[in-house]
């Protein structure tokens, strides 16, 4: 396998005292449908309350002028396309002066369902480690999150060294979240070899020998994300011209707001600045998060980095924008160092956004 390895984070182990079988998955039979992401609030009306006479008609010109009066209705259709127009105008006025360079870029409001920012966000581009949260998904599926995984022999699949020592037993959800928090690609291969066999039972229409790769697709394809593709478990680059999974801003941010309100204990992890893991003899394997941004992100909810040769930096996250007010932001094919920049000018946007009251 060629392509620059995806970033790690500097990882120790303290003692105590093969790669799954990838394959480009065939076209799938339908499988039991996910729940699609929830409907939020998502409209304000507006009414106006006319009076009669010449001095009602002033007092509304210059009222209109100055603001709109807006509440949710109890369908919460939106009433007047105006006002939604003109708060969206002035949610961006907040992004004008950002300039990113990542080529791909998206930010969702998922309370009120309203985009405050977009760049190329259906350009399908390479997702490199982002692939590792469908990974999980798909996994967790198969694995009881309390059951112990004993580390087999094996290559990391990226030609780094062995961090997780073959033999050590680790649960399930200990593993999950050292491989979302250090991005692990040998944490991934691990993951999808304990989980293959489950979901090979689950989903008998799978692709023998890459149930979870096929069942990663397999969501994709039931959250109707239509330019999300992958052809491994880990997001390595496939080839110097072959990336190993694409995806739209779009159709990432609809992927993470889905992980973090269906497994917000599992994905909460990436939250954390370090994370250690415990073996059950004892010995303990520790990892700092890859998200550099991490400081300058208020209310973070779970995000994920990831990074190739062909893919660039790329970072998505869900964070909170005061209380109940979570949003999602996607940055592709940024720079390595550049991505956490991108995610920071995107963050302070979008707080100013929320903060004047959008």
């Amino acid at each position: 396998m060629t392509g620059e390895p995806l970033a790690q984070s500097e990882i120790s182990y303290t003692p105590n005292a093969s790669e799954p079988l990838l394959a480009v998955p065939v076209e799938p039979q339908p499988a039991p449908p996910l729940l699609l992401l929830p409907e939020h609030a998502e409209g304000y009306r507006s009414s106006l309350q006319y009076l009669s006479g010449v001095a009602t008609l002033t007092l509304l010109f210059f009222a209109s002028a100055s603001f709109t009066v807006a509440y949710l209705s109890p369908g919460g259709k939106i009433a007047s396309a105006a006002s939604q127009k003109a708060a969206a105008a002035t949610a961006e006025n907040f992004f004008d002066s950002i300039s990113l360079l990542a080529e791909g870029a998206y930010v969702l409001d998922l309370t009120t369902n309203r985009v405050l920012y977009s760049k190329n966000a259906s350009a399908q581009l390479p997702l490199a480690s982002l692939t590792k949260v469908p990974l999980v998904l798909a996994a967790s599926e198969g694995l009881d999150s309390g059951a112990d995984i004993t580390i087999p022999p094996h290559t990391p699949p990226d030609g780094a060294g062995i961090r997780l020592p073959a033999g050590l037993r680790f649960t399930a959800q200990d593993l999950i979240g050292f491989t979302l928090a250090a991005s692990s690609n040998e944490g991934a291969a691990i993951l999808a070899e304990a989980a293959e066999d489950a979901l090979r039972i689950k989903y008998p229409l799978a692709t023998p020998g890459s149930a979870v790769l096929w069942r990663m697709n397999d969501i994709a394809k039931n959250l109707g994300l239509s330019d999300m593709v992958f052809l491994n478990t880990h997001g390595l680059d496939q080839s110097d011209t072959r990336a190993g999974a694409f995806g739209s801003a779009h159709d990432v941010a609809a992927l993470f707001a889905y992980a973090s309100q269906t497994a917000p204990a599992t994905f909460g992890q990436t939250s954390r600045n370090t994370i250690k893991i415990r073996a059950a003899t004892g010995e303990t394997v520790t990892a700092t998060n890859t998200d550099e941004a991490l400081p300058a992100i208020p209310g973070l909810i779970m995000g994920k980095t990831g990074y190739t040769a062909l893919a660039g930096g790329n970072l998505a996250i869900v964070f909170e924008v005061g209380p109940a007010r979570p949003i999602v932001a996607v940055i592709l094919r940024s720079t390595k160092d550049g991505r956490f920049e991108d995610m920071k000018k995107i963050v302070a946007a979008t707080v100013a956004a929320i903060s004047a009251g959008q």
